[in-house]
């Protein structure tokens, strides 16, 4: 039984990375592993992940993140070293950045330190992440990224000596698939400005225009951008066929899935996206913008979904109407997506301009079939079984 004390900025509240963290820790703790989460501050709106938790869960202040007070900061050394003292040796991993900064120093010699990033290369390099990873990663045991791609980027680019991939975990493996033969594309994700749903709604108004008749862009979801978005669907002229779905609980979502039949990813930026697994376990494709290794590591253009270029809308409406339009498909050479995935997206097979990128047969259905099923098998490595083999194994590689 190994030790595991798992910290996040706050632990409960609804985001990707506090997701990640209690499907974690609830599997290793089901293996038999001593498993803590831990929360630097209290969620301003807590979500409760895992209902019957097998971990142990830990709160340090009651106050939401925010600047911290010197009386603050001696109760974080306090609660921790209290905590540490009571734990058996093991290792500590630390969710963020800024978790990194805060808590390495603080740890006891019997807490062996492991740094997540869950985000890209890409989007580290564009901000303060990329030299604090620089500053403090490398003296961690493992930096631990979400893809071989960005694992292999931070090691050149950051100097670090120490880095690894796990990917994020599915939560479940569903048994059913989608028929895909509803006209729905799905959009899901909180409705805020890094999501850039804009850039969907406009993409599937012009693939509506290309012959794609009773479509409908469903976005599921709830944000501070619901109203700009409504406005921008009805500039599209798309207003009656986009459907704001708002927040669906986690356990409703697979219904959602099995109703779609493409799922859109336009984000301006992500790590590894597990709504795009989650998708592809049911077995529906993804059009995306290839915005990270990440990405890239889900989606394989041409055999398991569509990528195209980032930001480009143009590109990305032809990518859904060739999955949507048989008028389109009818019209695109059949050969697009047949081209190897070793070379989609490379100098020797670079993107493909206008539709005949997303289109083959004239049957768009027997298309999303096709790229829906290897989209399933692919996503097989994202099952939780396999990624906590992954973690399990590191710990053992770290202490060997």
């Amino acid at each position: 039984m190994t030790t595991v004390l798992l910290a996040c900025l706050d632990a409960d509240t609804l985001g990707g990375i506090q997701r990640v963290t209690h499907t974690v820790a609830q599997g290793l703790a089901e293996r038999g592993h001593d498993v803590h989460v831990l929360g630097l501050h209290r969620a301003e709106h807590p979500f409760r992940y895992v209902e019957r938790p097998r971990y142990r869960r830990h709160l340090v202040h009651r106050a939401p993140p925010g600047r911290l007070s010197r009386t603050a900061a001696r109760h974080e050394r306090r609660r921790l070293t209290e905590l540490a003292d009571r734990l058996a040796p093991g290792f500590a991993v630390l969710s963020s950045p800024s978790v990194v900064a805060r808590l390495r120093p603080l740890l006891p010699r019997h807490l062996l330190p492991i740094g997540q990033y869950h985000g890209s290369y890409q989007h580290a390099r564009g901000s303060w992440h990329l030299r604090s990873v620089r500053g403090h990663y490398g003296r961690l045991e493992r930096a631990v990224f979400v893809s071989e791609d960005d694992a292999r980027l931070f090691s050149e680019h950051a100097l670090l000596p120490n880095t690894w991939s796990i990917p994020n975990p599915l939560p479940a493996w569903p048994a059913a698939t989608a028929a895909l033969t509803a006209r729905r594309v799905l959009g899901v994700g909180r409705l805020e400005g890094v999501k850039r749903f804009d850039r969907l709604i406009s993409a599937f108004a012009m693939a509506c225009g290309s012959g794609a008749d009773g479509w409908e862009l469903h976005l599921i979801g709830e944000g501070a951008e619901e109203e700009r978005l409504r406005a921008h669907a009805r500039a599209c002229g798309a207003a009656d066929r986009v459907v704001f779905r708002g927040a669906v609980p986690a356990a409703e979502m697979g219904r959602e899935y099995l109703g779609g039949s493409v799922l859109g990813l336009s984000s301006e930026h992500e790590g590894l996206p597990l709504v795009v697994a989650e998708a592809a376990s049911y077995g529906v494709p993804s059009v995306a913008f290839d915005v990270s290794g990440g990405v890239r590591s889900l989606v394989r253009d041409g055999e398991t979904g569509i990528l195209v270029p980032p930001a480009d809308v143009d590109a990305f409406a032809a990518a859904l109407a060739g999955l949507m339009s048989p008028v389109t498909a009818a019209l695109a050479a059949p050969a697009a997506l047949a081209a190897p995935a070793a070379l989609a997206g490379t100098a020797e097979a670079p993107y493909a301009a206008g539709p005949a990128h997303a289109a083959g047969p004239a049957d768009p259905v027997g298309v999303r079939r096709r790229l829906g099923a290897a989209a399933r098998a692919h996503a097989e490595a994202f099952r939780l079984e396999r990624v906590l083999d992954r973690w399990e194994e590191l710990f053992e590689r770290i202490t060997r």
